[in-house]
């Protein structure tokens, strides 16, 4: 199943975050584009993240945005 725009947006906000750390949060700004606060807010529904405005990692949020990362550098290299 290819990845829709709405996933992509979900993977772009999970890289935001440390994915090593629980110390470090995000801010989504209202001024953000209106794909991102969307992509937070269902992050947030999926209990990825601790606030509908970014917060924390969870700890699945933690393991998602750590695959993430790891598909990132696979496709990258």
């Amino acid at each position: 199943m290819p990845f829709n725009p709405e996933i992509a947006e979900e993977l772009n906000v999970l890289a935001l975050f440390n994915s090593e750390t629980t110390q470090e949060g995000v801010k989504i700004h209202s001024s953000a584009r209106v794909e991102v606060i969307a992509a937070a807010e269902r992050l947030y529904k999926k209990e990825l993240i601790t606030q509908v405005d970014g917060g924390y990692l969870t700890e699945l949020g933690r393991a998602a945005a750590s695959h993430s990362e790891d598909l990132l550098s696979i496709i990258r290299s």
